[in-house]
């Protein structure tokens, strides 16, 4: 077994190409091209094995929220190692560290959710509330309820179940999804989709695909609306302010659980506790992970609505599901930490109050870019769509094969900057602990990568 650091990045990477494989990664291009080899990291910074510096625009993936090299979280996770690495949540058992968080876990979630079921992932999460929104309908006596409404391009996990909640195309395509009990309605991302519309409109139009499809399916049919306060990995779509409003009432009036998925909203990355909070959304159930240990240790959950969790607990008699390390004490100790600085360093306040309004501005400021077709922000995430002519939406053709947004994000990574490519809208979601000389070094980085950009084509368009 080789200790860490002590191979060179080429041994690194011919290890990787032969015993690792990735998640969502073309295995052969990634092996001929040679991973990213990523040892340490601090603050909003990630340090590559050759030792360059990268500022992390994406904090991981969604997830490092109080940032890289917190201590106390460390500390907090070797106290609980030695105490009690490891004890189940079955059986009628519990331990100190699961009781703890689950407390201050309600404290703070919406007024309206105080039980908490801990999953790894937010995989398990979606896949836990699948299965807990069906049993509640069948607590009730309406067994016909079973159907889920989710939304095309929406992401959920990556599990079966997951996989299937989630409107992603290419997921479905390659391995026959979703399974049955699925259905999908569009996404309120007008700068893809909204044409000459009105926005606000364009939103509430929408919020109406909900409508339709409960009464092609029949209300006694359908169980649950579910979607992200803003979709994350679909590429930043922030809805209109007419598109929650709307799913809401929806909801309401026509007897249909809302699950908010929290997993990238959640824990302040919108400026409030929760995305929900944000569009003043009261969901059933809400599924959480990532900034719930930022990233430290793995780990999920679903919160519950007291009026969901007092029909199944006095109904359902015993809830058949689980996970072996469903409650993990270190990974409870990682959590209690994790909440410990957000609240006592006020990071979601920080966010909502300052770096959400100095990164709005200096995000708006890379929209004049002859490359860029829109710049929007909500909160610490923002999107920009890569197009040749912002008025009319146009994108950019492929240049030598590659798309885009591919191209960007890899001049990106040259310039220092980690930001995602999805399709061709280019999306952030930095560490709350980023500084505001980081965010003027984040867009500073940013356009010189669209410069390059820029550069390649006019480069491609005088070769032609």
């Amino acid at each position: 077994m080789t200790a860490l650091n002590l191979r060179t990045t080429a041994e690194i990477q011919a290890s990787d190409a032969a015993h690792h494989w990735h998640p969502f990664t073309d295995t052969a291009e990634l092996a001929a091209k040679g991973t990213r080899v990523i040892s340490s990291a601090q603050g909003c910074w990630l340090t590559t094995n050759d030792g360059d510096r990268l500022l992390d625009g994406m904090a991981g993936l969604w997830c490092v929220n109080v940032g890289y090299g917190r201590e106390e979280i460390v500390e907090a996770v070797a106290r609980q190692m030695r105490q009690l690495p490891y004890y189940n949540t079955f059986f009628q058992c519990t331990h100190p560290a699961a009781t703890e968080f689950a407390e201050a876990l309600s404290e703070v979630s919406p007024a309206h959710m105080s039980r908490v079921f801990f999953t790894n992932s937010g995989s398990e999460s979606n896949d836990t509330v699948f299965r807990l929104a069906r049993v509640y309908w069948d607590c009730l006596d309406k067994p016909s309820k079973k159907m889920f409404i989710g939304r095309r391009n929406a992401y959920h996990g990556s599990s079966v179940i997951g996989a299937s909640l989630g409107g992603m195309g290419a997921m479905h395509a390659q391995s026959g999804l979703p399974v049955p009990g699925v259905h999908h309605i569009g996404q309120p991302y007008w700068f893809g989709e909204g044409g000459e519309s009105d926005p606000a409109e364009f939103g509430r139009a929408r919020a109406r695909e909900l409508e339709a499809a409960i009464d092609a399916i029949g209300e006694d049919n359908v169980c649950a609306f579910i979607a992200e306060p803003i979709q994350g990995a679909g590429g930043v779509i922030i809805p209109p302010e007419t598109y929650w409003p709307e799913i809401s009432r929806i909801c309401r009036e026509r007897e249909i659980l809302l699950i908010a998925d929290e997993v990238i909203c959640g824990f302040g990355r919108t400026g409030n506790w929760w995305g929900s909070d944000t569009y003043a959304i009261e969901p059933d159930l809400m599924s959480i992970a990532k900034g719930m240990t930022s990233g430290y240790i793995p780990m999920g959950g679903v919160l519950i609505s007291d009026r969901v969790a007092e029909v199944v607990a006095h109904k359902a008699g015993e809830f058949y599901h689980g996970y072996t390390y469903s409650g993990h004490p270190a990974a409870c100790a990682a959590g209690l930490a994790n909440l410990r600085i957000l609240r006592e360093e006020k990071l979601v306040e920080r966010v909502r109050d300052d770096l959400a309004g100095y990164l709005a501005k200096a995000w708006a400021g890379l929209a004049d870019h002859p490359m860029v077709g829109e710049a929007r922000t909500k909160g610490l995430l923002g999107a920009l769509e890569l197009a040749s002519d912002s008025a009319a939406r146009t994108r950019l053709a492929p240049l030598d094969g590659m798309g885009a947004g591919a191209r960007c994000r890899d001049l990106c990574v040259e310039n220092g900057l980690v930001m995602r490519a999805v399709g061709d809208t280019m999306i952030i979601s930095p560490p709350l602990v980023i500084s505001h000389g980081e965010i003027d070094e984040l867009a500073a980085r940013a356009r010189k990568a669209l410069d390059g950009l820029a550069d390649a084509y006019a480069r491609k368009g005088a070769a032609a």
